[in-house]
């Protein structure tokens, strides 16, 4: 049955909407009943979402192509409908997308097309190396170094909260190359950091809440070829709020897809589940429940797709658009999520039951990409520019 949110509102295109629905079949053939199972062993279970996604020529949605415009419509559609079923599968999508986009902007055309190709077919895990331990919302904080030795950038430093560490393939890293003259802040660079260089190493390993291959790398003078540089010397901190910016909206599909996911769980439940001698839909206060949860989720699908679609529309910036996008759906997600447990009771409590899975899940959104807290800073700094 099409999603009347996607069929009614004016956001899509015909082509989107046929999209919608094709991956609405895909996902429920493929990832519905895997999710069940992918607790058992994170790493395979993610492997083997990067091949289906890749077999199934989906990835392509999320990896930028060169001199084209991205469809972030579409890629807020396809996280929005994997979430509902699984979050680790709309990670294994939207990564190989996050950390490509830079090399897709800046990258030399050698360097860009292999790693862009290897990414889109799944050959390639690819992974987003921005965070450290003193530099997380603060990104002029970042400590890890980049020192130009002849032909070669010599990295030393670690990164933490890594996505894909330990799995990628390659990394998209940014380290400091030096101090502006100017404002004596610093100069932050990237580069592509190939997964087998020597001076790269997995730290460790993260676990965990919720199913999320992540943890810490280090770079122990490791020899990065100058071509391997994105961009210019100094571009990285542009580069990498350029992403964000771009990515930062999809962020808030995801958790429509986990909010709507815990709202169809509670209704479900809800009409089976009798208390007091009627079914629980037939409480007012559950209806109460419900209708907050239908409306809230809405307002949060309403501010995605506004932005995605201004953003295809060719808006240069819709900096404050995507924060409101983010921060909106991702608290409101966080809000439905606990209802649906508190409408499923003890039920809902019950570790590896869906709501119970749903509420570890949601809970990092709010965190990555720029906590709640920044998104607001930002929707405010964007508000006194104007």
């Amino acid at each position: 049955m099409p999603d009347p949110f996607i069929a009614e509102t004016p956001f899509f295109t015909s082509e989107q909407r046929n999209l919608a629905t094709s991956v609405a079949a895909f996902i429920e053939r493929e990832i519905e009943l895997r999710s069940v199972e992918e607790d058992r062993d994170i790493d395979a279970s993610f492997r083997s979402y990067i091949d289906i996604l890749a077999s199934a020529d989906l990835l392509r949605y999320a990896i930028a192509q060169p001199g084209k415009r991205m469809d972030l419509r579409s890629l807020c559609l396809i996280r929005e409908l994997l979430s509902y079923s699984s979050p680790l599968a709309d990670l294994a999508f939207v990564m190989q997308g996050l950390a490509t986009y830079p090399l897709a902007l800046a990258a030399p055309e050698h360097v860009r097309d292999f790693w862009l190709k290897r990414a889109a077919n799944g050959q390639s895990i690819a992974a987003f190396a921005l965070t450290e331990a003193d530099a997380g919302s603060d990104v002029a904080a970042i400590r890890t170094t980049a020192r130009r030795e002849g032909d070669a950038f010599i990295i030393n430093g670690s990164k933490r909260f890594i996505s894909n560490a330990g799995l990628a393939d390659f990394y998209t890293v940014f380290a400091r190359t030096g101090t502006r003259a100017a404002d004596g802040r610093p100069e932050i660079s990237a580069f592509v950091v190939g997964s087998r260089m020597p001076g790269f190493h997995v730290r460790s390993r993260t676990e965990l809440m919720a199913a999320h291959p992540i943890g810490e790398i280090e770079f122990q003078d490791c020899r990065v070829p100058i071509e391997d540089m994105v961009g210019r010397e100094g571009d990285g901190l542009r580069l990498a709020m350029q992403t964000l910016d771009t990515f930062r909206a999809s962020v808030g599909a995801a958790a429509c897809g986990m909010a709507g996911r815990a709202l169809d769980e509670a209704i479900t439940y809800a009409k089976t589940r009798r208390q007091f001698g009627r079914a629980l839909a037939e409480h007012q206060l559950i209806q109460e429940k419900l209708a907050d949860m239908m409306t809230e989720l809405d307002a949060a699908r309403l501010l995605v797709y506004r932005a995605a679609y201004l953003k295809d529309a060719g808006v240069e910036r819709i900096t404050r658009e995507a924060s409101e996008a983010k921060l909106f759906a991702t608290e409101a997600a966080g809000r439905i999520i606990d209802q649906a447990v508190q409408i499923h009771g003890g039920a809902g409590l019950v570790r590896g039951s869906r709501v119970e899975r749903l509420y570890r899940d949601v809970r990092a959104l709010r965190i990555y990409e720029g906590t709640s807290e920044i998104q607001k800073l930002v929707i405010a700094g964007q508000l006194l520019k104007e």
